[in-house]
């Protein structure tokens, strides 16, 4: 549990008074709801209070009665910000959508009956999206146009169904027949309890129903018009916003200037920005700790990286080299691990280059970088070994030695029991945000069930094809944001197996999703209206004089 105080990441939703024993010290200060303290509750060794507070203080309750919804200004003037550069980008619902995935602990307000849940300001925007998709007149005419050109969208309305079923019934129906990983109630940290309904089952559904029905509403826009150019503007944006911050934030640490983004994290997690690791700060940009802000640099770096190779755009260039800093200074083991796995299909794809014997200049760039940086390295180590100490730590506690830690130990035991639950609802699952897991896929099997996990599946495999064979029919420039936009999906999947602890996907698979689906459908009707034009064979007419 972290500090409380007005200004701190907690967003305020009961107030209390903090006494000291005997001494007539009272200060004000705030706790989250989802924290129900009561009185003459003991914070000592619980919470780090300010130095000249006495360690034996006690909690009193001020006003008795928690706010059910507190709006967050800071992340209503992000929100202003983000729509004022999408009105001028020319594409305000797509671009703001996009661009709003760039503030992870940036909250719009905090719901106290949800459990403290603070939805984040892309939520803000999916709901303007949907909702100006729903208000058009032509509504049911694009609905039905969606649904009759996109095969894809039946399995995600069908997982949409499930997920909404499975939250409410399956919680009810095992309880307490298995055991699973929950917020708690009293003490704000994650404990083993027995399956029963909690709030997370309300919100984490509704985060996943947004995000599908995000999906749905910019298949319908991407199908009704050409607006592939709005999607590459908003990842340039995203992307922009991301390495801006990261740079900001690891400026600010490094020269011990403080945490500059700060009064923007007013999401009700648990910040962990000002962490050390093997004596390197912890970059977390806007977001609430290392290993969020690096599976969303690891998301922006595919999508430079492949709109580079694609098209030899300078600024995706210099873009992928800044995330690329970025996420190896991170010191997250979900950045080291997923770069890693992301170096291996880029290192196929040179090996076939060398193969062919058309090795592009751009890869012949790679080459002598990773050959430069090796060779400096091995100069610093043979002059003064010593000066790799500290790198080798770091590679040591992020990586070589995470398992045995008590941070491993804790998420392998997590993972573990989600898979018992998974086997002890006979495969049905525990129902959507009913338990926490340390990884994306046993998320899914342990919530959704084996049904649910198909249905993911078959999505993933839609995102995983891109365009296919169609890719012949769309020009370069759509076939490069396409691509693009995949890439950053499957990243942010990849970082998800690392670390993630929900089965949603998050909002960028729903993105990519639309694009990929609603890309391919515009391809195929392109193809059949170009067969409806050219005469068939032994039909030509005859031009009678």
């Amino acid at each position: 549990m972290r500090p409380f105080s007005p200004g701190s990441h907690f967003a305020p939703a009961t107030a209390f008074t903090i006494k000291g024993k005997g001494d007539g010290d009272e200060r004000v200060r705030y706790l989250p709801s989802r924290v129900k303290a009561t009185p003459f509750d003991s914070l000592a060794g619980d919470t780090h209070l300010p130095k000249d507070w006495p360690s034996d203080s006690l909690l009193y309750p001020l006003t008795g009665n928690s706010i059910g919804m507190q709006v967050s200004l800071p992340g209503l003037l992000v929100c202003a910000a983000i729509l004022l550069v999408a009105y001028y980008s020319r594409g305000m619902l797509i671009i703001g959508l996009i661009a709003s995935q760039a503030f992870g602990a940036t909250a719009v307000m905090t719901l106290s009956f949800l459990g403290g849940s603070s939805p984040l300001i892309y939520t803000l925007f999916a709901g303007l999206l949907v909702t100006a998709v729903a208000a058009r007149r032509r509504i049911w005419f694009d609905l039905g146009f969606v649904f009759g050109s996109i095969g894809s969208i039946w399995v995600l309305t069908s997982l949409m169904l499930y997920a909404i079923i499975g939250s409410w019934l399956f919680p009810r129906f095992f309880a307490g027949q298995t055991t699973v990983f929950v917020q708690s109630k009293n003490r704000g940290t994650v404990v083993e309890d027995s399956l029963a309904p909690v709030s997370a089952n309300i919100s984490q559904t509704g985060y996943f129903i947004l995000g599908g029905l995000a999906a749905i509403a910019l298949c319908a826009l991407l199908l009704h018009s050409n607006r592939i150019d709005q999607i590459r503007r908003g990842f340039f944006l995203w992307c922009g916003l991301h390495a801006g911050m990261g740079l900001i934030d690891f400026i600010g640490k490094t020269a011990g200037a403080g945490d500059f983004l700060a009064p923007i994290r007013t999401a009700n997690y648990a910040i962990i920005s000002n962490a050390v690791e093997a004596g390197f700060v912890r970059i977390t940009g806007p977001f609430s700790e290392a290993s969020s802000f690096a599976s969303v640099s690891l998301a922006c770096l595919a999508f430079c990286y492949s709109y580079w190779r694609k098209t030899k755009s300078p600024l995706a260039k210099w873009l992928a080299g800044i995330l690329l800093f970025l996420s190896i200074l991170s010191t997250s083991s979900t950045a080291y691990v997923g770069l890693t796995l992301l170096c291996i299909p880029v290192a196929l794809s040179m090996l076939q280059s060398v193969i062919r014997g058309k090795v592009a200049r751009e890869e012949i760039l790679i080459i002598a970088l990773m050959v430069v940086g090796g060779t400096a390295v091995l100069g610093i180590s043979l002059y003064k070994a010593e000066a790799l100490d500290p790198f080798v730590r770091l590679i040591n506690s992020t990586i070589i030695n995470k398992a045995d830690s008590g941070s491993g130990h804790e998420r392998t035991y997590w993972n573990v029991k989600s898979l018992q639950s998974f086997l002890d609802t006979s495969g049905l699952g525990v129902g959507f945000g009913s338990s926490r897991a340390s990884s994306w896929p046993i998320a899914v099997l342990s919530q959704l069930g084996l049904f649910g996990s198909l249905m993911i599946v078959a999505l993933l495999y839609v995102v995983t094809r891109g365009l296919g064979a169609v890719r012949e029919w769309v020009d370069a420039e759509t076939d490069a944001i396409v691509t693009s936009v995949r890439n950053a999906a499957l990243a942010s999947i990849i970082a998800m197996s690392v670390s993630g602890g929900s089965a949603d996907p998050g909002i960028l698979f729903f993105i990519a999703l639309a694009v990929v689906c609603a890309t391919r459908a515009r391809a195929r009707r392109g193809v059949a209206a170009l067969e409806r034009s050219v005469p068939a064979p032994g039909h030509a007419t005859v031009n009678v004089l």
